[in-house]
């Protein structure tokens, strides 16, 4: 295996997470038509998206568990194999059932295995390079959901149904899985099974629920979660009916400028932590409590936008902030939590995040279902509340917690 494998890596897995990320917006992306042709109301559509945050909240602490256990690279091939098979399946609903199935609990099974293994796979080859490695990886998140809004505009002029976007993206999610058969590699060092101590499950909770600095990323992490899960499944719709545009123009709008800004930040982001990280270990965590604390009034903004114009510049300037957040979520983690415990560390994250983050899916569509736009608007000002209430828990860990929980890596 060269030395440039490491960054290999990187790119084959960027690719997984670009069709893991465009995969999870092509709901919100759709949710008009869908809504049209089957009769579905917004607490149902609330729902589809609560279920599948709950079902990835269940399965990601087994799949992080499993990933300090098994193979990385075979749990990642599969992952993307089967929720790219369910997305496929999507195509061919029929109804509120089929959709809670396969959108929810089947995709969302096949989801949670990705990341606890990417991200501590990633770990493994990258240190004194790991903000910049896990930025790259985060920014396909972002070329995802932007690519996304252009690509479902693009392909429901093409393919003429949603449904058959769905089977577009799900068959080219399989084959990439199979090539991963032949082309992500594990090397020395990558399987978990040889880290020293290996990883009991006793021994891996008491890592993570014992650490106040895991615990405090882990409240700023819910946060973003809480606040992008009701922006990517409800924002082409409050955009749509508030300003009165296409269901396409208003998708490929505030999925496009909200994550080509994010996508800048998290780039930059990942640079300058890793130039600053080294003289201030606690950089890390200041960098994201102020990138929370500057969110706030950027979702205020999105809620009282008095234009489609205004509103476009608002999910930018989200979106910066965003993605300062994001691009040290893991890494802030990674900070302490030993290296044997780090798969499943980030399953625990990731449980807790997506179980009370999925909260906003349906919560925000109880309130358009109970006040239109109006409802839209308010679910805007809970979630500034969030963002404010993760910069408080992240900096009570800059200040009281970081130094004695750090792990220091030889």
């Amino acid at each position: 295996m060269g030395r440039n494998y490491k960054w290999l890596l990187v790119a084959l897995l960027s690719c997984a997470f670009f069709f893991h990320q465009a995969d999870r917006a092509l709901f919100g992306l759709l949710t008009i038509p869908i809504q049209q042709e089957l009769h579905l109301t917004d607490v149902q559509i609330g729902w589809i998206n609560t279920t599948l945050s709950w079902t990835l909240a269940a399965m990601t602490v087994v799949a992080g568990f499993l990933g300090d256990k098994l193979s990385r690279k075979w749990i990642i091939t599969l992952s993307l194999i089967a929720w790219s098979l369910m997305t496929v399946c999507m195509g061919f609903i029929g109804g509120f059932a089929g959709a809670l199935f396969f959108r929810s609990i089947a995709t969302g099974v096949g989801e949670s295995f990705y990341s606890p293994s990417a991200y501590a796979l990633i770990a493994v080859h990258h240190k004194e390079t790991r903000s910049v490695a896990l930025s790259i990886h985060q920014a396909a998140l972002y070329v995802g959901l932007m690519a996304s809004g252009l690509i479902v505009a693009w392909a429901l002029g093409l393919l003429g149904t949603w449904r058959n976007v769905f089977v577009a993206f799900g068959v080219a999610g399989c084959a990439l899985g199979v090539a991963f058969v032949w082309l992500l590699k594990e090397g020395e060092g990558a399987r978990p099974r040889a880290q020293a101590g290996g990883a009991s499950a006793g021994r891996a909770l008491k890592a993570f629920f014992c650490n106040p600095s895991a615990l405090c990323a882990t409240a700023g992490f819910v946060a973003i979660v809480f606040v992008n899960n009701a922006y990517l499944f409800w924002a082409p719709k409050f955009a749509a009916e508030k300003f009165a545009v296409g269901v396409g123009e208003a998708g490929k709008g505030v999925m496009l400028w909200h994550h080509l800004f994010a996508f800048a930040a998290i780039l930059a982001g990942g640079v300058v932590t890793d130039r600053f990280v080294g003289r201030m270990p606690r950089f890390r965590l200041g960098f994201q409590a102020v990138a929370l604390l500057l969110g706030v009034p950027a979702l205020l903004w999105i809620a009282l936008a008095p234009s489609f114009a205004s509103l476009l510049a608002a999910a930018s300037a989200y979106g910066v902030f965003r993605g300062f957040f994001e691009v040290n979520t893991h890494a802030s983690l990674f900070d302490v939590v030993a290296p044997q415990y780090r798969s499943t560390a980030v399953g625990l994250l990731n449980m807790i995040a997506f179980f009370f983050g999925g909260l906003s899916g349906v919560a925000m569509g109880a309130l358009s279902q109970a006040w239109g736009v109006r409802g839209f608007e308010a679910g805007f000002g809970v979630m500034a509340g969030a963002y404010a209430a993760g910069a408080a828990l992240m900096a009570w860990s800059f200040f009281f917690s970081f130094r004695k929980d750090r792990v220091a890596e030889q």
